[in-house]
């Protein structure tokens, strides 16, 4: 089936029409509320979610579907033991379409590739976050009216953050994107992410701790949250939470024209003080995260016809094991453990969690 993982399973193409049908649906929404009826979504939701578990159940509903599924793991067959792909195969029983979050990265990869409807990766440990992404896209462009052209900032938790991960990613498919990686040293982009998506797609960037010195070049501001639950010593945690809160007196070295995105929850980085600034767009960011939730639903059922590719003709089976602890084949034994080579003699990268291994 066709499947969104990952945000580059997507063509640029795709992107622009997906950005068109969710203009269209928020400025004539009565047009598609028959759309999806007799079609059902599940929900599978391992993680606590308001937003993205929410907007998917509003965009189904307002399409005039129906949602089935669950937010708590231990609500599900998984607190028994049951694997995500048999969990994959019998939500293809029920619904037409899965939305999947789970702590482990690669998880909804496993779910794309046993089930036998549409799946939709809404979250998958500190990997990537699709979804969000298009809330982004929409948003930038929306706000700044282009995705070309832009300084854009990313701050906080660039190491586990799933929905930077996936919005770099992104940027790189457009024309003169400078990017400023505001980051504790403790927190900062994964070196994959930098070679494999940075360096190797001629995104220029530079890497700084300081947000004070950042703000004047800034078009977009990706403000992050510093993730409790990625850190596996509360201890560091609690060192590194408070690393950047944005005020409004901050926000004073900001352009005019700036916009601040974050795609929440938020704890304190922003102070509730600067939602009120018109370059704050945390909150329509939000609602822009249904809309193209909706286009999503509607591009992946039109396509159930469509086959993803996955080419494993490359790919080393079992003959190295990943050692992440967050990958999903850390709990589920039986899963093949599969391996691409990269560009660099004697590296490999899991297909499943992206880390990279020597043979």
């Amino acid at each position: 089936m066709r499947n969104l993982i990952d945000i580059t399973d997507f063509s640029p193409e795709e992107l622009k029409s997906l950005l068109e049908t969710a203009n269209d649906i928020s400025e004539h929404p009565d047009q598609y509320s028959d759309s999806c009826r007799g079609k059902k979504l599940a929900t599978a939701f391992y993680e606590p979610s308001t937003r993205t578990r929410l907007s998917f159940e509003a965009a189904m509903l307002e399409l005039g579907g129906n949602v089935i599924g669950f937010s708590d793991a231990g609500s599900s067959s998984a607190s028994k033991g049951e694997s995500i792909a048999d969990t994959a195969k019998i939500l293809s029983c029920y619904a037409d379409i899965i939305a999947i979050r789970h702590p482990k990265e690669g998880s909804a990869y496993v779910a794309g590739l046993n089930a036998t409807v549409p799946v939709i990766n809404a979250g998958d440990g500190g990997h990537c976050h699709p979804t969000q992404t298009l809330a982004d896209l929409l948003t930038i462009y929306k706000e700044m009216g282009r995705l070309d052209n832009l300084t854009v900032g990313c701050c906080g938790d660039l190491k586990y953050g799933r929905t930077v991960h996936s919005l770099l990613s992104a940027l790189t498919r457009y024309e003169n994107i400078h990017v400023v990686l505001i980051s504790p040293e403790e927190l900062c982009l994964p070196e994959y992410m930098k070679k494999e998506v940075l360096d190797k797609n001629g995104v220029s960037y530079v890497e700084t701790t300081s947000l004070e010195s950042a703000l004047p070049e800034l078009d977009v501001l990706y403000m992050t949250r510093i993730q409790r639950e990625r850190f596996d010593d509360p201890a560091v945690y609690e060192r590194l939470k408070d690393s950047y809160i944005l005020t409004p007196e901050k926000m004073t070295a900001a352009k005019q024209t700036m916009r601040v995105l974050h795609p929440l929850p938020r704890v304190n980085e922003i102070s509730v003080k600067v939602d009120s600034d018109p370059r704050a767009a945390y909150f329509c960011q939000a609602l822009n995260g249904k809309y193209m939730r909706m286009a999503l639903i509607l591009k992946l059922l039109k396509e159930t016809q469509t086959v993803n590719e996955h080419n494993h003709s490359d790919v080393l089976v079992n003959e190295l094991f990943c050692d992440n602890p967050r990958c999903i084949t850390s709990i589920e034994q039986e899963l093949d453990h599969m391996f691409r080579p990269t560009d660099k003699k004697g590296m490999f990268r899991c297909i499943y969690c992206e880390r990279n291994q020597t043979r």
